[in-house]
């Protein structure tokens, strides 16, 4: 009798037609045959196996090079349940409109089977997932990104307890590309992209929309949040997650090199993208990391910025559309280095500086979490690390102070849902443009993100301990549009204080938004900064943020009656402080 499992590749084949069917057990033989068959095909090219081993350049289709919001739906029987943040469609119109797509899409080609665990392999907090794809770099990708093969598929056994992904290229037409997801049967169908967001459906497909609709029936959180550990001089290691949306240095701050490693603080990576939080049975919030390898952006990464992950990538690493030297060595805009004799672009063509960027802004390197200096010993460990701070974040060029503490749970889930960045010309073209972001899960909610609001404010009740939140702006500038504060490892700074309030020790001033650093609350010593440059990084200008507050209630008003009660509340009391506008030592 067949498994579960069984019945839906048997159901997804005849959809798919392929002409054979590979069940993959993600061993170290099998990734070597498919690399080796990517390679005869044209598919990647191996790098310098000197400098580069075990690594390889993808090139994209340039129509297929980025995370498709426009295509991407959720599909739920009511549209009030995916809310007015998603793209909806309902169940039945997703299927009809994907399923001549995915008719036939696989004649020809063979059909791979790779099932996967999103966590720990021996954690109770892991998921399982199994992805069918047309695509070897897809598997060889999900790899390297999960833990894929034998482990998951003996994991799911009999059962049906695992979210099915059915992935097909489709001659990876924009015309007919199409991202579902089904939460209420847990089911993820993605066609016409090969592109990683898009294609690893265990990546944002999985360990967030779909586990976000997961993690509300079930108890848990599901986030777009880096984990760190920060260890003390004594030794001990205090855990944070961080959520902030893109262009605004998550994975270099997951990974940082501290600026203060010579007093004794290090820096700890656990993760750089994903947070799976539960409630552990001493009331505490702890969090695993779902993912098992980095899936990064390419350009500006350098020996400044990301000095660990710049190790990482010498091995076992899949570039995808970035540049190529004569050497077989990949480059890319913002590596550090000059571009080199011969360069090949991302399309394949000899480069000039007239033609443009060599490398896609949007280029990426996949490796393994574990080849990273900074990776956390503990970043395995099954019952997950324990969660002491939450921290929002975002790009402001004058709003934002440097950090700020939330007064407490209810108002920290306030400032997580006001967030907002503003816009790169990388980005949109347009500098400045303020994005709302919430939590930073605007793209990836698997719901209404009021009822996720709703979520964030109930797991708070149910806390003995819960983490301390705050949000920082690496990004405020002076009248000269300079940037004020150095970043990169000198963000430790602001981290330690941090963990200085959590531990009681930091002093604070009471502000309209919350509690801001005294100027000497914060280790500076080191730094090239004036008093002057310190008090306009932690100034709270109340015109500006009764701005603020009136862009934060339109945004509100799009959720309606859905809107909890609690947010209102906060803004209502945001908006009495700024208008009292008193400032009082704390």
């Amino acid at each position: 009798m067949s498994t579960p499992l069984e019945k839906w590749v048997e159901e997804s084949a005849r959809l798919t037609q392929p002409d054979k069917i590979v069940w993959c057990d993600g061993s170290e033989a099998e990734n070597d045959y498919f690399l080796r068959g990517l390679q005869h095909d044209g598919i990647i090219t191996e790098l310098n196996p000197a400098t580069y081993p075990h690594s390889y350049l993808n090139r994209r289709n340039p129509n297929d090079v980025a995370r498709t919001e426009s295509v991407t739906f959720i599909c739920t029987r009511s549209q009030d349940d995916a809310g007015p943040t998603n793209n909806w469609m309902s169940p039945e119109d997703g299927k009809a409109k994907v399923r001549p797509i995915l008719e036939g899409s696989m004649k020809g080609r063979t059909m791979f089977v790779a099932p996967y665990i999103l966590g720990p392999e021996n954690s109770p907090y892991s998921r399982l997932g199994v992805e069918i794809t047309d695509s070897r770099y897809v598997v060889t990708s999900m790899r390297i990104m999960s833990r894929m093969g034998k482990a998951a598929l003996d994991r799911i056994g009999n059962t049906d307890n695992f979210v099915p992904g059915l992935h097909a290229l489709a001659g990876v037409n924009p015309e007919r590309r199409f991202i579902l997801h089904f939460p209420e049967e847990k089911l993820i169908w993605s066609v016409g992209s090969g592109y990683g967001g898009n294609a690893l459906l265990g990546k944002k497909c999985f360990a967030l929309r779909i586990a976000s609709w997961m993690a509300r029936s079930e108890g848990w959180m599901a986030e777009h949040m880096l984990i760190l550990g920060l260890e003390d001089p004594s030794g001990k290691v205090t855990y944070m997650a961080a959520a902030f949306p893109s262009a605004c240095g998550k994975t270099n701050l997951a990974m940082m090199v501290s600026s203060l490693e010579s007093q004794g603080y290090r820096v700890w990576t656990v993760g750089d993208d994903i947070a799976w939080m539960h409630i552990a049975s001493d009331g505490t919030l702890r969090a695993i990391n779902p993912e098992n390898g980095f899936f990064g952006v390419a350009p500006g990464t350098n020996e400044k910025t990301n000095p660990n992950v710049m190790a990482a990538l010498h091995r076992n690493t899949i570039f995808t559309n970035v540049a190529i030297s004569a050497a077989l060595e990949p480059w890319w805009e913002g590596m550090g280095t000059p571009p080199p004799p011969g360069l090949i672009d991302w399309k394949g063509e000899p480069w000039t500086p007239d033609k443009g960027p060599a490398a896609h802004p949007n280029s990426r390197y996949t490796v393994p979490a574990r080849q990273s200096p900074s990776i956390s010993p503990h970043w395995e460990d099954p019952e997950g690390v324990p969660i002491s701070a939450i921290i929002f974040g975002g790009r402001r060029e004058r709003l934002a102070p440097l950090v700020y503490q939330s007064r407490n749970w209810q108002h920290g889930v306030f400032v997580g849902a006001t967030m907002a960045s503003e816009t790169t010309a990388a980005a949109t073209g347009a500098v400045g443009v303020t994005r709302r972001d919430p939590m930073a899960m605007i793209p990836f909610c698997g719901y209404n993100m009021a009822d996720y609001f709703g979520h964030w404010l109930e797991m708070g009740k149910k806390l003995k301990n819960p983490p301390k939140i705050f949000h920082v702006n690496w990004f405020r500038k002076d009248a000269n549009g300079k940037f004020l504060w150095p970043g990169y490892g000198d963000n430790v700074r602001v981290l330690k204080w941090i963990l200085d309030r959590i531990e009681g020790r930091a002093s604070a001033t009471e502000t309209p938004i919350g509690f801001v650093p005294t100027p000497g609350s914060l280790t500076l010593d080191g730094l090239n900064i004036s008093r002057d440059t310190v008090e306009e990084l932690l100034r709270v200008d109340s015109a500006d943020w009764a701005e603020e507050a009136v862009a934060t209630a339109k945004f509100f008003e799009k959720f309606g009656d859905r809107l909890p009660k609690e947010i209102r509340e906060e803004q209502k009391s945001l908006e009495s402080r700024l208008n009292r506008t008193t400032v009082t030592a704390k």
